[in-house]
């Protein structure tokens, strides 16, 4: 079954084809990154009248170079939540003109387990149950795959996302955007022990996160600095990135490895555009190896928002029944989705 699929929920432009949800055909992104980058991060109208312009061409060449037509498709997927509104809209009205003058079902997709499947296409072997952790820009979560469609909360977010948190901190210490990447570079290059940043916990909830409090102790920490006249140099800028990534890493390995102890053991999964951080990677696969469980990530080509992980999840919507009507309407929350309920 070949299934392309569109994602537009934030900045990234992107259809994909996919064949059987594993084996991958195309996957075009049209990046808005530097349109984004002189304001220091997405501005939600522009990226939707971006997404409005790149959507026919990108496409296109998605069909194009997985060498088919229209014909050869069986079903279109489109994200519909969560994701910025407007952006979201842009996506799945295109997806239903798409499907109502083709002719072709229509496949909803929930953006965080497109963000879990990306992993089925980089690991062919890779199969439910498992545990997922999905750390992004806009989410952070801990997540019970019990199917390809069963999921169950076991941990989210009450505040910032840990990528949110990243990119702050990015951006109060002058680094490029996206921010993310700046700091998980720049953190090799200083003592992780440099400064100490808060580590939150919510109580009653193990296994939820807070970063509102990692974000607000860089800004106070930089400003008192300023404040003293004490120049931020190369050196000292990155013993804050080091601390600061040991602390945001340090963070969500605390809670996976009290997820590994405490419940069945099961394979963790990492997903979502945190993904691509080497640092993080290298300290959630040292808690996996001591837990006794096997850890898997996509490539770094996959962590980001993609349509080749929405085709991946459409496939498996696709063949337990799921179809959309042409009232498909986009959600910019994942409360939209009942199946994401917490234990």
């Amino acid at each position: 079954m070949k299934i392309i699929a569109i994602e537009t929920s934030c900045d990234e432009t992107s259809a994909a084809v996919v064949e059987d949800g594993r084996h991958l055909l195309s996957n075009i992104v049209a990046s808005q990154v530097e349109i984004h980058a002189r304001y220091g991060g997405v501005v939600p109208e522009i990226a939707s009248r971006a997404h409005t312009e790149a959507l026919s061409g990108t496409v296109l060449q998605a069909l194009s170079q997985a060498q088919c037509t229209l014909d050869d498709i069986e079903a279109i997927a489109v994200t519909n939540t969560p994701g910025l509104i407007g952006a979201l809209l842009t996506g799945v009205s295109f997806a239903k003109g798409l499907a109502y003058s083709s002719g072709k079902p229509l496949v909803a997709v929930h953006h965080i387990r497109s963000h879990v499947a990306a992993n089925y296409l980089a690991h062919p072997t890779l199969e439910p149950p498992f545990y997922a952790l999905v750390v992004s820009g806009g989410h952070t979560s801990i997540l019970a795959v019990d199917s390809y469609t069963s999921y169950r909360t076991i941990g989210v977010t009450r505040d910032d996302a840990a990528g949110e948190a990243l990119d702050k901190a990015a951006r109060v210490l002058g680094l490029p955007y996206p921010g993310g990447a700046s700091m998980d570079k720049l953190a090799f290059e200083g003592d992780s022990n440099a400064i100490s940043f808060p580590e939150a916990h919510v109580s009653g909830a193990p296994f939820d996160f807070s970063f509102s409090g990692m974000k607000t102790a860089v800004i106070n920490y930089t400003h008192k600095l300023e404040s003293r006249k004490v120049e931020i140099d190369d050196k000292l800028r990155a013993d804050i990135a080091a601390s600061y990534m040991r602390t945001l890493s340090a963070t969500v390995a605390d809670r996976l490895e009290a997820l590994i102890k405490q419940n069945e053991k099961r394979n963790i999964v990492l997903a979502g555009g945190v993904a691509a951080s080497k640092y993080l990677r290298n300290v959630l696969a040292e808690v996996c190896e001591r837990g006794g469980v096997g850890f898997y990530y996509p490539p770094i080509k996959l962590c980001g928002d993609n349509a080749a992980m929405v085709a991946s999840q459409a496939y498996y919507e696709c063949i337990a029944g799921s179809r959309a009507g042409m009232n498909l309407n986009a959600y910019a929350t994942s409360e939209a989705d009942l199946s994401f309920k917490n234990e």
